[in-house]
């Protein structure tokens, strides 16, 4: 390699970054974790420049060719609340389906669950924030009329086979009201589950969470709900979004959400910034000996393909930096003078 050539990140990941790192633990971890891919909806929907439909679908498509099986994949609200995901449709049509992909929506309303259910979204996702402020800012209604109309949409998908996913917004805190009393999340929790969801997503939308809320807030739902899915979405706002997954791990949760890249944050929430990066989440994963099913050579060149799209630099560290091994031209590089 020359001192000037970028170097080939993806083409020197070690073949053997999960095989042999294991240790013995008193803490067991799950041997295998499910990643949610939410790049192309969490991601993009900040982002003011419009990401062509196909660049969109072939995004996808490369991440499904890395070994990436569920994803939250674009969003059927209003065009003029996200004008970024208004061909949703048109992307789903895109996708190259195979066996064992999840392609995910989130479904704010509705209007939202009716699209969905005409496009070839196996999974809707609804949603509310935990806050009366913050599920204000974000779906423009009181926190109990959104519990009412998850009701009307519960009964509205009875008769279909889609899977049926909540997600609670603020979770672990709220930019405008600070603490979340964890009996006001066990009650939107347990309305989920009465309503017959298989999975609740809880959302760090502003990076609030600590590992300490993230256990004491899991055990708490695990006691109440121990046959619910739990899935964990968090931000990096504060720099140890990747700490609370570990805490996760150690508390068993087995589903993690996260965006290519880095890319991402809340438009309805001051201060959010990127989700947890999946690059770095499947790197901190393979070197725990916890498997995703993920092949992370490819998923660096996916994820250096969308710092392309998007035209500026990205959050993930991985794509920059390389795994732990990847190592450096010894004649190449500067040393001391004098």
């Amino acid at each position: 390699m020359t001192d000037n050539a970028a170097p080939d990140i993806a083409s020197q990941v070690s073949a053997g970054t999960r095989s042999g790192h294991q240790e013995t633990s008193a803490v067991s971890l799950p041997d295998r974790v499910e990643i949610v891919e939410v790049g192309m909806r969490d991601g993009l929907q900040i982002e003011s420049e419009f990401v062509p439909t196909d660049t969109k679908a072939e995004i996808l498509n490369a991440l499904i060719d890395a070994g990436v099986r569920h994803f939250e994949a674009t969003s059927f609200v209003s065009p003029r609340a996200v004008p970024q995901l208004r061909d949703a449709q048109e992307v789903l049509e895109k996708v190259h389906k195979r066996a064992g992909v999840v392609l995910g929506v989130l479904a704010p309303n509705r209007k939202g669950v009716e699209n969905a259910l005409r496009s070839k979204a196996d999974e809707i996702v609804v949603f509310l924030s935990a806050t009366e402020s913050h599920n204000t800012k974000n779906l423009n209604r009181p926190v109990e009329q959104s519990l009412r109309d998850i009701e009307e949409i519960a009964e509205q998908l009875k008769d279909h086979p889609i899977k049926r996913k909540g997600a609670i917004a603020v979770a672990f805190g709220c930019p405008f009201e600070g603490d979340v009393d964890l009996e006001r999340i066990k009650t939107i929790f347990g309305h989920f589950a009465r309503l017959g969801f298989d999975a609740v997503t809880l959302g760090d939308t502003t990076g609030m969470a600590t590992p300490r809320l993230v256990r004491r807030t899991v055990e708490a739902l695990r006691a109440d709900h121990p046959g619910m899915k739990i899935s964990l979405h968090f931000h990096n706002t504060r720099g140890i979004g990747l700490v609370n997954v570990v805490e996760g791990l150690r508390a068993g949760v087995t589903s993690y959400e996260s965006s290519l890249a880095g890319l991402g944050g809340c438009p309805f929430a001051p201060g959010a910034t990127g989700n947890i990066c999946t690059e770095d989440l499947v790197y901190l994963l393979d070197e725990m000996g916890v498997d995703s099913g993920i092949d992370l050579r490819a998923l660096i060149n996916v994820a250096q393909r969308l710092e392309n799209v998007i035209g500026r630099n990205l959050p993930g560290q991985l794509m920059k930096a390389g795994p732990r091994l990847h190592l450096h031209d010894y004649g190449g590089a500067v040393g001391a003078v004098g």
